[in-house]
């Protein structure tokens, strides 16, 4: 062979020589690759020119055991109670039943007296004496008491309202829930300037200074009204009118029943009168 003819020998080797150092080339090699730690897989394309490396495919990776075991769970919880997914929140309440009560309250503020919402009634003012020892400052009439109306509206001070009000709540209304809710007190008596048990020359009674109320009997929503005079000896309203006479010992400083004298055979008399000896309860 000539010198030229080697000459052209050599740059042939060369050029195929470099051709197959790049198909051979690390990037485009056809041998495995490290998978990296992304858990990610090159696929790769056979072109002319050999192998092509495209972009990398995600690869899925196995799910613990433990989350497995959760996504299992919901999946039969979503078969068993299919729908929008229940909410702890408490279910808001409609507008109008919101404005309802709102301007209820809002009445009863009005109408209330003695700083308290549970009892409704009117200001008195002052009462003038007409008989020495009688009168009473800052009275109130009371319409009802702790939800429980009262038969006819009774002239008091806030002292006597409020223990008539703790007594309605407290004593009354646990007394009579076997037999059925309360409605109204039957009032026997309330403010009155006379002397007790309308003796002549005798102390002028706490009716006289507004601070006591007789009570003769308790009307049930259910129609029935319960006496002290009928039902204090008889059966299931002694019962319930024993509890209530006991449970007005402590709102008011004298209590007095059926079991007391003879002049209160048929009603409750309750003052707000404190002892040196404690309440005074027969």
């Amino acid at each position: 062979m000539t010198r030229r003819g080697w000459g052209l020998a050599a740059i042939a080797a060369l050029v195929i020589g470099g051709d197959m150092a790049q198909a051979l080339s690390p990037d485009t090699s056809p041998r495995p690759q490290m998978r990296p730690q992304t858990r990610t897989v090159a696929t790769a394309q056979v072109t002319r020119a050999g192998f092509v490396a495209t972009a990398p495919r995600m690869r899925p990776v196995a799910r613990p055991a433990s989350e497995q075991a959760m996504l299992a769970t919901a999946r039969i919880l979503d078969d068993i109670t299919p729908g929008p997914a229940l909410s702890l929140r408490p279910a808001e309440r409609p507008k109008g039943l919101e404005q309802k009560v709102f301007f209820k309250k809002r009445k009863l503020r009005k109408t209330s007296v003695c700083g308290d919402i549970d009892i409704q009634g009117e200001k008195v003012g002052k009462i003038p004496a007409k008989t020495r020892g009688c009168g009473a400052k800052n009275a109130v009439r009371v319409n009802s008491v702790g939800g429980v109306k009262l038969s006819r509206p009774s002239v008091m001070t806030c002292e006597t309202a409020e223990a008539l009000n703790k007594w309605v709540q407290r004593g009354v209304k646990p007394a009579f829930k076997p037999m059925g809710r309360v409605a109204e007190l039957q009032v026997a008596a309330h403010y009155a300037c006379r002397t007790r048990n309308n003796k002549r020359g005798a102390k002028i009674s706490e009716h006289g200074k507004g601070k006591a109320i007789d009570i003769s009997g308790f009307t049930l929503d259910t129609g029935r009204t319960i006496t002290v005079a009928g039902g204090w000896r008889t059966g299931q309203s002694r019962k319930a009118l024993l509890r209530a006479w006991r449970a007005a010992c402590g709102p008011f400083g004298t209590v007095l029943g059926p079991n007391a004298d003879r002049y209160h055979q048929d009603h409750f008399h309750m003052d707000t009168a404190r002892h040196r000896g404690g309440n005074y309860c027969r």
